[in-house]
């Protein structure tokens, strides 16, 4: 009669006494659950549980564990129960190809299809591995790797008029947007690319392991390109932030220095990029695959063969949806239109240190804006 379990089974068909019986004989397991979605008209990754107004991915996720057979229903309530962890908190409207969370479940049989059974189709579980009890996806994460699809004419220079269907990105404007994305490489301090961080705070420093621009492509008559970014760990709006202050320098509202003088103390005005565009692609299990990886209980965290899966999935619901909502939208165009309003130019004495070095910028042998990138 406990939490009501005999009613449920006088009221319960045969059905679900068999599933019940099932589920009891399926020995609970801690296990990673590959994922990937499209996060459009959701509030991001991560539940809050209590409130049903803004739907999160993990909603849709705790539902179809449930309704699978996977967690007793308790355990979509307190996630604790589960050991649920996920590895990326992805902010509200971002996708991902590759986000990993972990949990503990019953191996029931056909797992993944059952679990899909009861998902919407833009959200998919790609893969799933045994991993040691103690593992959390969050806290043994190496690393994460994102993308962020942006349309080419973000890069063209303010002074041109530029028809966004017709404007393609010239080798110039690439190599000079890679310039400005590798500076970023190494460890600084990101206060300025998140909110509630002050500049002596220790977490605001990053560590960036790569981050560049790929080759132009052109979907449905527009030219789009895809940046990536590996980082150990990231801040809230810190990569659509990375990525807001190029584009302001590169279209001419802000001079190269202004990247240098954002790792100092002093507080900077560093306009943010749609979050449209923004893609989890793949998380890092470096240490954890060393050392449990080939210890003959436990496989690594790689996943070489999903990988066309995830190309599938990337194809038909994450770049769809970026390409169609931004010619519906506009979210690029309409944030370009903002950059004006920022104010790049704190004080009178940045101002003259931004006309020296826009002087040296326009020597062909000059500085290429990176500053001391020795850490």
């Amino acid at each position: 009669e406990e939490n009501g379990h005999q009613n449920k089974r006088l009221k319960g068909d045969v059905d679900e006494e068999d599933a019940e019986d099932q589920n009891k004989k399926s020995p609970k397991r801690k296990i990673v659950l590959l994922m990937a979605y499209s996060g459009k008209g959701y509030h991001g990754m991560q539940r809050n549980v209590g409130s049903s107004q803004f739907k999160t991915i993990e909603d849709d996720l705790v539902s179809a564990l449930v309704q699978s057979g996977c967690i007793p229903e308790n355990h979509g309530e307190d996630m604790k129960k589960m050991s649920f962890q996920r590895c990326a908190r992805t902010d509200k409207g971002v996708s991902a190809a590759g986000q990993i969370v972990s949990l503990k479940v019953r191996l029931i049989d056909d797992i993944l299809e059952k679990i899909n059974n009861h998902l919407p189709s833009h959200i998919r579980i790609l893969g799933l591995k045994r991993v040691t009890g103690g593992f959390n996806s969050k806290n043994k994460c190496d690393a994460r790797t994102y993308s962020y699809m942006l349309p080419t004419f973000a890069f063209a220079h303010k002074d041109h008029d530029v028809q966004e269907e017709l404007y393609r990105l010239d080798r110039e404007t690439l190599e000079r947007v890679n310039k400005l994305l590798a500076c970023y490489k190494g460890t600084h301090n990101f206060h300025n690319f998140t909110s509630q961080k002050g500049p002596r705070d220790p977490s605001a420093k990053r560590y960036i392991m790569e981050m560049y621009c790929g080759e132009p492509f052109v979907r449905e008559n527009m030219e789009f390109a895809v940046i990536e970014v590996k980082g150990q760990s990231f801040m809230m709006h810190q990569i659509r932030k990375m990525i807001g202050l190029v584009i302001a320098i590169v279209k001419g509202y802000a001079a190269e220095s202004i990247m240098e003088r954002s790792w100092g103390e002093e507080k900077v005005d560093v306009p943010k990029a749609p979050g449209l565009g923004l893609v989890l692609e793949k998380v890092h299990f470096e240490k954890y695959n060393r050392r449990f990886g080939n210890d003959g209980l436990h496989e690594p965290l790689e996943w070489t063969e999903e990988e066309e899966k995830i190309a599938v999935f990337k194809e038909q619901y994450i770049y769809p949806t970026i390409i169609n909502t931004e010619r519906e939208e506009k979210s690029m165009a309409n944030w370009l239109n903002t950059l004006p309003i920022h104010d790049f130019n704190s004080s009178a004495v940045e101002m003259q240190t931004n006309n020296k070095n826009s002087k040296k910028s326009s020597d062909p042998e000059g500085s290429d804006g990176c500053g001391d990138d020795s850490d």
